[in-house]
């Protein structure tokens, strides 16, 4: 990529009145998260030779004979993607460089890296959930509890492929099993926060639709587009004031008819975001 480019969206960002950031799991993938099938073999070989799993998206829908191997696939998963990361790189340096400005995330990652990294969490919304989080499977109330200390303990169990009976959780409502809060059915819950935190995104939005807006799309594939990457696109085609940087290795191409309002980066998010702060 030309170093022009990056000089220009580096004016861009300082100019901006306001700047909304998109994310995706490209980012993560990054800055350091390996969710590689070689990654998964090397870290997780006992679930390789018990399961048949082969990587940390498919052994997500594993159907197990009982809790307590579920949770325990569900410890080492969280561990894994929320737990033991450090603060990444990546979102330090993003972080450096929109701190002073009038910024907002929304993000379908569910690993809790913004808010490791210094990001105000009134201005990161989770949209698809959090690892950090669990619920009840049905649903039956609009509760989240954190699972970060039950996780832990989880992990000190003595069996590799179970936790111990009196570990796994149950709904406190309900008595159904507990799921992690992160968007699969439509039992999903979206709490007081997560309703909190859409009215956020929307009055930022809305505070910022006529002013010199930059949304920066970092990884957003086509998972789940109609989140971010449509959205972004359309803030973009209907409004000349705003710009669209999408950095992205993989599908960084977008619409003609928002071309001279966009500018498109084919690189790693992490080197993308480094230049630009450099």
């Amino acid at each position: 990529m030309n170093i022009n480019v990056y000089g220009k969206i580096k004016e861009l960002i300082n100019n901006a009145d306001a700047i909304l950031i998109g994310a995706g799991a490209g980012l993560s993938s990054s800055a350091g998260i390996d969710y590689s099938k070689e990654s998964f073999k090397k870290n997780f070989p006992e679930l390789v030779k018990a399961y048949g799993m082969t990587d940390m998206y498919t052994s997500s829908f594993y159907n197990f004979n009982t809790e307590e191997e579920r949770w325990s696939y569900w410890a080492k998963h969280i561990n894994y993607s929320f737990i033991s990361p450090p603060p990444l790189k990546a979102y330090q340096e993003l972080f450096k460089i929109v701190h002073d400005k009038d910024y907002f995330v929304i993000t379908t990652n569910v690993d809790g890296q913004f808010e490791k990294c210094g990001f105000d969490h009134n201005k990161v919304f989770e949209v698809q959930g959090s690892y950090g989080k669990m619920q009840c499977s049905v649903g039956c109330h609009n509760k989240l509890y954190d699972n970060t200390d039950l996780v832990k303990k989880m992990l000190k169990s003595k069996d590799y492929l179970r936790v111990d009976s009196n570990l796994v959780p149950i709904c406190p409502i309900c008595g159904e099993k507990m799921e992690i809060n992160i968007r699969k059915d439509v039992f999903f819950v979206e709490d007081d926060n997560w309703n909190r935190l859409n009215d956020n995104y929307e009055r930022f939005i809305n505070d910022n639709i006529n002013k010199k807006l930059v949304l920066i799309e970092l990884g957003v594939g086509f998972n789940t587009p109609g989140i971010i990457r449509f959205p972004f696109e359309q803030l973009a085609f209907t409004h000349d004031n705003i710009t669209l940087i999408r950095i992205n290795d993989k599908y960084f191409d977008t619409a003609y008819e928002i071309k001279n309002q966009a500018y498109f980066i084919k690189e790693d998010c992490s080197k993308a975001i480094n230049r630009i702060l450099n």
